[in-house]
């Protein structure tokens, strides 16, 4: 019996439109043979169901099935491929595991392989692989780059080319294999899978390429941010050093003056009562001298002579007035300690509050309370080339406000970069740091506050969901509602105006009612990846007269 091989040739056993041999192939009605796979994705592709070949129109999909006869002649062909490929010496083997493939074809001395084909499992040298150049059969084989591993391109079990793909378990199929345990599965050429997965990874590779520069654009940013602050740290701790240390040596200071004012006054009070008792001594000793002279008289019996000698009241030496003679104590070095008590006292207070700030710096716990932030005051202009249509704003762009007729003036022309739905305007500024800043809204009925990374919504409504790049609150007939979470209220009240803290590193937004120095709302644990720009929507007159503007107002300043 002749062989298949010398009753067809590899063309009458091809696909029109794969051109490659047949898999699961299956008959039109009108009578041209296709892969199951091919012919489907054609149809699927198309409007009407025809022939890719002779055009002929069928009025309905046809339903189509293997046909099992010519399914076996092109694993019978595709098998004798397989069993008629040369097969390599162990020497061969081995010198090919060393280093370089050889034609398998050559003889006498096997020449370097240039080219293996996928079809027929044989590696060519340059001479032995023109025929695949030439041939019209064999110039539909799959030449790649040589191989020594072609073994690994067989079905273990059937012994069959590995031509198809699983895209449903992923993996590699023989014919016999598609049909047997595969059958409902989408499997397709192992040329279209390559395709096609080559196209997936493509995606992904950008998508990963893009994640990169995300990561690398975020670690620069973090290595700009430990940058700053270290400088920062170091700047605090050499402001606070000089600071104490002007402090303790004002102290020391005081401490000195404190002590040589003391002991001066001292001295002087001693100094006084040193004259005071010298006085008092003189005036004992002549006292004590007329004492003498008056117990020698009295003991003078002779009356006569007694009266004649009898001390006269003026020989009393002359004396100082006792009561106004006194040691007078200073007593101002008394109001001078209970001053310096209070004092100290009072700087021991300090002291430990401040030491209760350094422990709650140490623990991780200090609080963002609105004092702590505002030293992250930015200078924020509103940026008019984003501003909607409708609203105006001042000429030193620190004001917006909603005007009636404003989207009619001619000077305002639509762009890609204003807000066309929501009445919104962003900062002139974006900011990848931790940023400050403070708005009046005053007697408002309805706004809307917060910052929005530079590719938010413009040309539409911005959505009112997490993950669209906004991260505001909007105040609405007397509460405060996220913008993403609406009708769920975070706050209650009236706000006149309202700080806005970034930390952008931190990953955190929180909003102040700077009045009451009350936390409004914070957005934790965000993930931010562009620069943030301030976002101000001063709203229409929905809910009443609105017309007041938003005005950005410096930190400790009314309006």
């Amino acid at each position: 019996m002749a062989s298949i091989n010398s009753l067809l040739s590899e063309e009458q056993l091809c696909c029109h439109i794969c051109l490659d041999v047949f898999t699961q192939p299956v008959s039109t009605p009108c009578g041209h043979n296709f892969c199951m796979s091919c012919i489907t994705s054609y149809w699927d592709n198309t409007q009407v169901s025809r022939c890719p070949v002779c055009k002929d129109t069928f009025e309905r999909r046809p339903e189509l099935k293997v046909n099992t006869f010519i399914s076996e002649l092109a694993s019978q062909f595709k098998s004798l491929q397989v069993t008629d490929a040369p097969i390599m010496s162990s020497d061969q083997q081995s010198a090919c595991s060393v280093g370089s493939v050889l034609c398998d074809i050559c003889t006498d001395t096997q020449q370097e392989a240039v080219k293996s084909c996928l079809e027929c499992l044989t590696s060519y040298c340059d001479v032995h692989v023109e025929p695949h150049h030439r041939a019209a059969g064999l110039k539909r084989h799959t030449l790649i780059n040589p191989s020594a591993n072609l073994e690994d391109r067989i079905c273990t079990e059937h012994t069959r080319l590995l031509t198809l793909f699983c895209r449903d378990d992923e993996v590699l199929l023989c014919d016999v294999c598609a049909g047997l345990h595969h059958a409902n599965h989408d499997v397709v050429p192992v040329q279209r899978a390559y395709y096609q997965m080559t196209a997936l990874l493509g995606d992904t590779e950008v998508k990963v390429q893009r994640m990169i520069q995300e990561r690398l654009q975020k670690v620069q940013t973090m290595k700009e941010s430990v940058a700053e602050s270290k400088k920062e740290s170091k700047d605090v701790i050499t402001n606070c050093v000089r600071d104490l240390t002007a402090l303790v040596s004002e102290i020391q200071m005081s401490q000195t003056e404190l002590v040589k004012v003391i002991e001066e006054k001292q001295e002087a009070a001693e100094k006084q009562a040193d004259g005071v008792i010298d006085s008092m001594e003189r005036e004992i000793s002549e006292l004590q001298k007329t004492m003498t002279k008056i117990r020698e008289v009295k003991q003078t019996e002779d009356q006569l002579c007694f009266l004649q000698s009898l001390p006269k009241p003026s020989t009393i030496p002359h004396t100082n007035d006792l009561s106004t003679v006194r040691f007078n104590r200073p007593k101002d070095i008394h109001h001078m300690q209970q001053s310096m008590k209070k004092s100290v006292s009072q700087l021991q207070m300090f002291l430990s509050r401040m030491n209760t700030e350094i422990q709650k710096l140490s623990d991780g716990t200090y609080d963002t309370t609105l004092s702590y932030v505002q030293q992250y005051e930015e200078n924020i202009l509103l940026d008019p080339e984003t501003a909607h249509l409708r609203l105006i704003i001042s000429s030193d762009r620190k004001r917006v406000r909603f005007g009636m007729d404003a989207g009619f003036r001619g000077n305002q022309i639509p762009s890609l970069n204003k807000f066309t739905v929501n009445l919104a305007v962003l900062g002139q500024r974006g900011f990848v740091k931790r940023f400050y800043f403070e708005v009046f809204v005053g007697g408002k009925t309805e706004w809307c506050l917060g910052v929005a990374k530079a590719s938010v919504q413009r040309w539409d409504r911005v959505p009112q969901s997490h993950g669209v790049g906004l991260w505001a609150i909007w105040y609405l007939k007397g509460k405060v509602e996220a913008y993403s979470s609406p009708n769920v209220p975070v706050y209650f009240g009236k706000v006149e105006r309202v700080g806005v803290f970034v930390d952008y590193d931190g990953g955190k937004i929180s909003f102040y009612d700077v009045q009451t120095a009350a936390l409004i709302h914070s957005f934790a644990e965000c993930v931010f990846t562009e620069k943030l720009y301030p976002y101000f929507n001063p709203c229409d007159n929905e809910y009443g007269s609105n017309l007041g503007p938003m005005v950005i107002v410096p930190v400790n300043r009314t309006e």
